[in-house]
């Protein structure tokens, strides 16, 4: 050993650090006769500088040097100590001196140093690996490049079937095929890049002992020597088999918030929970409601206590039926009714099969909900109880908001009832038939209407408005604006007038309190100026804004008066799309109108448009929920609105039949509002059923209408009605002339009444007045009206016309 330079220090079982130590050769005097690389590197002395010379030359202080034990030519011994290097810091260093035992020789000693703190590290290195493989909350293994486990702790799994000894085994040794390939390829991808695994969650399972398996986060890291050489995989395993468990209840309370409240439907939402729960929670599960909630109801128990449930769904198969059909057990079917005391279900009940919850919202029991579950998966545990308690409270509020949604559907769908005229209508001037289709069911009904008026001298209304929003809000300010156009005309005014009246009445209802915020509906949409484009939509687009308020008030409305006589039909639109024209021949056509805006938005004069109609016409009005969908513009639906009544055929269809079609061409779920038809086929009056005489300003020609009316009744075979008509003839004419003067005309009209009417030049509305006993005049309207079955006025262009009607003998 006298080369002086060593080539390393040797191992020894004793020191964890040696193979990295500095370390010299020392000969029984204590002479350094050897010298490492490495503590030519600490000391920063050479060989050649160290070598002969005592190693108590290295110390800072020779003096106070360790004390040499007894016995240290036999045994190693340690200690610490203060050293001086060659670049003259003093360092404190650990040693570990080993006696060699050299044959035929003379003793020599392998002294081996490292500064303090490395040899802390190593110690820290060391009792962390050791505590690492004791602790018990994490699996600890160490697999080599041929993923045979070398060592674990005692908890690599937290679960039975593991074999005693599994050093020098393979992972499918003791686990599942499926869970132990994929844990491999996961170990082979880290042996393979060095990319450290983290958390990959794997579901596992022993062969000897399946069961439900558990749940493992693994983490993983190569190990590799200094040299680089691969060597080896660590992985450390962690149960997360509740947290999973945890994750998944919480997923299934999320899915179900979610499923329980997007139906306003009792036996929707209902449904929605039963399939919610299978089979995550349960393999069948039951949910059974109060019959009163279907009705919108609270429920009462009856006077036995006990309250009607209804099996309002059933989802998933029943324990034991395994490979079979869905079969509810006995006694669990569909829609069979059971009877519960509300009482004795206060809270949850559970077994480890099966739990039941109360569905209890505001004070009420509304129903029940059971899950159950099969041999083959785990009990029940409590976190399932609080799971199904907070999905049963979450499902009972959405119950109860559908149950209340119910009962005001129900209302406003007997509301809005009550306030559309029938379906279908004939009178002389055209036969009817209307439609309405809500463009929701989840909404309820809506604004939409129309209506059939009968006007004097045969002539008839047609009307169709659209009104902001759905729900009862819209309903009763459609009855008010119906109520109204009715009203107005029953006043006989022109369409244009009567249009300015009901948009007057309009601004005054949004102007009362609680009104103001539904005003947007109408005012918020157009061109960005304030009013309205034409066919402007008056929806809800504030109300999803938060403008929305309980009653809205703005509408679109489309009156038109068709004259079956003249064959004339006059239109005014506010806001609303112009009705289509399908002549006899099949052409169509849509009324040129000019519109105004919505109603209550400006104030503006409304403009008549007027046009003839060849009798056997087919006239529709309608709400742009026809002609407007989800997916498809204005032009778009006229243009397919038009295509339906152009073909052959659809003028001279039933009308109810023809409705039927247009209607079903617009599925529900298309719709973007409501849509209201009205579908009009008109009548004449033949010319031979009039007659018109031209009346001189003179009392003396009333004796002259009077044989000009009785001459014509007589020519139409109605006799029986000739002396009442001279009589109302004759007061109505002598009133015109004296109090109008002339120009004075009479017109008889036989339809399905006789209408007798006197035009005049005068605007004067002539009134019905009590006379006294000693008044000489005076009697002559009261007179009229009870030889009539009604009368009344209008203004015309050219003054105006009363008008009185009598019942035909053969009708």
């Amino acid at each position: 050993m006298d080369g002086k330079t060593l080539p390393g220090a040797p191992g020894h079982d004793g020191l964890p650090f040696a193979d990295s130590a500095a370390g010299a050769l020392l000969d029984a005097d204590g002479l350094i006769v050897g010298w490492t690389p490495a503590a030519a590197e600490l000391f920063a002395f050479t060989a050649e500088e160290v070598c002969g010379r005592p190693a108590v030359e290295l110390l800072a202080d020779p003096a106070s040097g360790p004390v040499v034990p007894e016995g240290h030519r036999d045994a190693a011994w340690s200690g610490e100590t203060l050293v001086r290097t060659g670049r003259g810091q003093d360092m404190r260093i650990v040693f570990h001196a080993l006696p060699l035992a050299v044959p035929g020789g003379a003793d020599r000693f392998f002294v081996l140093w490292a500064p303090v703190g490395t040899v802390d590290r190593w110690r820290q290195d060391q009792a962390f690996t050791r505590e690492l493989f004791l602790q018990d909350r994490l699996g600890l293994a160490v697999f080599d490049a041929e993923l045979r486990l070398v060592r674990t702790n005692t908890h690599l799994l937290p679960y039975t079937g593991l074999l005693p000894d599994l050093r020098g085994r393979r992972l499918g040794d003791f686990l599942e095929p499926q869970g132990a390939a994929a844990l491999e390829e996961q170990l082979r991808e880290v042996l393979r890049t060095g990319r450290p695994l983290i958390l990959a969650k794997e579901t596992v399972r022993t062969i000897e002992d399946p069961g439900g398996g558990v749940v493992m986060a693994v983490s993983a890291f190569r190990l590799q020597a200094p040299d680089g050489q691969v060597f080896g995989v660590t992985a450390l395993f962690t149960d997360v088999t509740e947290q999973r468990r945890s994750d998944e209840r919480l997923a299934v309370l999320h899915r179900a918030t979610a499923a329980v409240g997007g139906s306003l439907s009792v036996a929707g939402t209902g449904e929605e929970l039963a399939h919610v729960l299978v089979p995550e929670l349960a393999d069948l599960a039951v949910v059974e409601i109060a019959e009163a909630v279907f009705t919108g109801e609270e429920p009462v128990p009856g006077e036995d206590g006990l309250l009607p449930l209804l099996r309002t769904a059933v989802a998933g198969e029943a324990p034991g039926a395994e490979g079979a059909a869905s079969q509810p057990p006995e006694g669990v079917a569909d829609g069979a009714a059971v009877r519960a005391d509300p009482r004795c279900a206060p809270v949850v009940n559970h077994s480890p099969a099966s739990m039941t919850a109360p569905l209890r919202a505001r004070g009420s029991f509304l129903g029940r909900v059971t899950v159950r579950r099969g041999p083959g998966r785990p009990a029940y545990a409590l976190a399932d109880l609080d799971l199904l308690g907070e999905i049963a409270a979450r499902a009972a509020l959405a119950v109860d908001n559908a149950r209340r949604y119910t009962r005001e559907h129900r209302a406003a769908v007997g509301l809005q009832r009550s306030l559309l005229p029938p379906a279908q209508a004939e009178t002389v001037a055209v036969t009817t038939s209307g439609f309405y289709l809500p463009a929701d069911t989840a909404t309820g009904v809506g604004g939409d209407w129309f209506d059939v008026i009968p006007l004097s001298s045969a002539r008839v209304a047609l009307v169709a408005g659209d009104v902001v929003g759905h729900g009862l809000g819209a309903t009763a300010t459609m009855g008010r604006l119906r109520t109204a156009v009715r009203t107005l005309a029953d006043l006989d005014l022109e369409p244009d007038e009567l249009m300015v009246h009901l948009d007057d009445l309009v601004s005054q209802l949004r102007d009362e309190p609680g009104e103001a915020d539904g005003a947007g509906g109408a005012a918020g949409t157009g061109d960005g100026s304030g009013r309205p484009t034409p066919f402007t939509r008056t929806d809800e687009s504030d109300a999803e804004n938060g403008h929305r308020s309980a009653d809205p008030v703005g509408a679109t409305c489309l009156y038109a008066v068709y004259d079956p006589v003249s064959r004339r039909c006059a239109v005014v639109s506010a806001g609303h799309p112009p009705p289509a024209v399908a002549a006899p021949d099949g052409t169509v056509s849509y009324v040129p109108l000019n519109p105004g805006p919505p109603l209550g938005v400006s104030g503006v004069p409304f403009e008549v448009t007027e046009v003839e109609l060849e009798p056997g016409s087919l006239l529709a009005l309608y709400t742009d929920g026809l002609i407007e969908g989800r997916d498809s513009d204005v032009d778009a639906g006229m243009a397919e609105l038009r295509r339906r009544l152009a073909r052959p055929g659809a003028t001279t269809a039933p009308l109810r039949q023809l409705g039927r079609e247009i209607i079903a061409a617009r599925p529900p779920h298309q719709l973007a509002d409501d849509v209201t038809l009205l579908l009009a086929r008109t009548h004449a009056v033949p010319p031979g059923n009039t007659a018109v005489w031209p009346v001189d300003a003179d009392p003396a020609a009333v004796a002259q209408v009077r044989q000009e009316a009785a001459r014509q009744l007589r020519a139409w075979g109605l006799e029986e009605l000739v002396f009442t008509t001279e009589l109302v003839l004759s007061e109505l004419v002598t009133n015109a002339i004296r109090h109008a003067g002339g120009p004075v005309e009479v017109r008889l009209i036989r339809a399905k009444q006789l209408t007798c009417e006197v035009s005049d030049p005068s605007a004067t509305q002539p009134r019905m007045r009590r006379a006294l006993l000693t008044d000489e005049g005076g009697r002559g309207l009261y007179l009229v009206a009870q030889l009539t079955t009604r009368w009344g006025s209008r203004y015309t262009r050219r003054g105006k016309t009363i008008w009185a009607e009598q019942p035909l003998p053969d009708a």
